[in-house]
């Protein structure tokens, strides 16, 4: 069943909207914080946000979580030697965020934990605070791969560490 008002929300929401919560400076911070978030663990993180989905995906009932997992695959965060990568996707649309995480990673690290993560930047953003929601997650995703994906002697930088804004 299509839920009309998530379909409304979606096919009129404008396009710049992600530009108030995620601007230049606030994605240079983010860039920057995934940078160095990566000198002390072997694993990968991106960052992506996503104004809205297609009014089609969601007349068909797309869930944002369904989204991430697709985002995921598109920009390749499994693609990693260790099966490292890590994905932060908000849909600004739907409020939400979710992580996904790679099957090497995902062996070690419930997805209750992953959730609690997405939960508390959930709550920064709802505040209006994208910058800190941000940092928090990083910084507890970093600490995470810190424990099970220590640096090594060899520690590639696999992914862009700029955020992807997902059009």
């Amino acid at each position: 069943m299509v839920n009309s008002k998530r379909w409304l929300r979606h096919a009129l929401m404008p396009p710049w909207c992600w530009r108030v919560s995620f601007p230049k400076a606030v994605l240079a911070e983010i860039e920057n914080a995934v940078q160095l978030s990566e000198l002390q663990h072997r694993g990968e993180l991106r960052f992506a946000v996503e104004n809205t989905l297609a009014p089609g995906k969601v007349w068909r009932g797309m869930s944002a979580r369904q989204r991430a997992i697709e985002v995921f695959s598109h920009l390749r965060v499994w693609d990693t030697e260790e099966n490292s990568g890590v994905l932060i996707y908000l849909l600004l649309a739907d409020r939400e965020v979710h992580i996904v995480a790679d099957r090497g990673i995902i062996k070690l690290v419930s997805q209750a934990e992953w959730d609690a993560i997405a939960e508390a930047m959930q709550k920064q953003f709802k505040q209006g605070d994208f910058l800190h929601g941000s940092m928090q997650g990083i910084e507890r995703i970093t600490q995470l791969l810190a424990a099970y994906f220590p640096p090594g002697t060899r520690n590639l930088n696999e992914l862009a560490n700029k955020p992807v804004i997902v059009s």
